[in-house]
């Protein structure tokens, strides 16, 4: 294998597991979000962690595929090694997200404080409004009490009584 073919393998190879991952993406989006997280590290290092297969000439090609065709034609010879890279990468991934996930968790509390003080401003801005505050209101109670029942089921008027007013063309 030439060093171009060599690269275009790998360049097929990211392009295909780009796109597993993308479907590992959204199998796990339904899923809890301490949950769905780890699981979307565990499968970026599945796909993307290289193992060394020849020393001398520095080839390298996915651990997971390593790991399973050579538990799979049972040479074992290259097994171990994929492992303890697959493993390695896996511990500094996980422990990568575990520091991302503290740092990120009182922004993420501050943020939910921020929301519910907001939805409680609101809410009380809404209970002290009142029918007086709005402008075009009307300042009797029956100002609908004269209209008779039959404009309601005439089919141009509102709800309220009314006719429609359209445009002209």
């Amino acid at each position: 294998m030439t060093d171009n073919d060599y690269l275009i393998a790998w360049g097929l190879y990211a392009f295909a597991a780009l796109g597993c991952l993308l479907v590992w993406f959204k199998l796990t989006g339904w899923m809890w979000r301490y949950l769905r997280e780890p699981l979307r590290v565990v499968g970026a290092v599945l796909l993307f962690c290289p193992t060394i297969i020849d020393p001398v000439k520095e080839k390298y090609a996915p651990a997971l595929a390593i790991s399973v065709l050579d538990l799979g034609l049972k040479v074992g010879n290259n097994v171990w090694r994929a492992a303890l890279d697959l493993s390695t990468y896996g511990a500094i991934a996980l422990g990568l997200y575990v520091i991302f996930a503290l740092i990120r968790l009182p922004f993420l509390r501050r943020k939910k404080a921020r929301q519910a003080h907001a939805q409680a401003a609101a809410a009380q801005a809404g209970a002290e409004q009142t029918e007086d505050d709005q402008p075009f209101a009307s300042q009797d109670s029956d100002r609908y009490a004269g209209k008779p029942v039959e404009l309601a089921k005439d089919i141009n008027a509102a709800p309220g009584g009314r006719y429609r007013v359209e445009p002209k063309l």
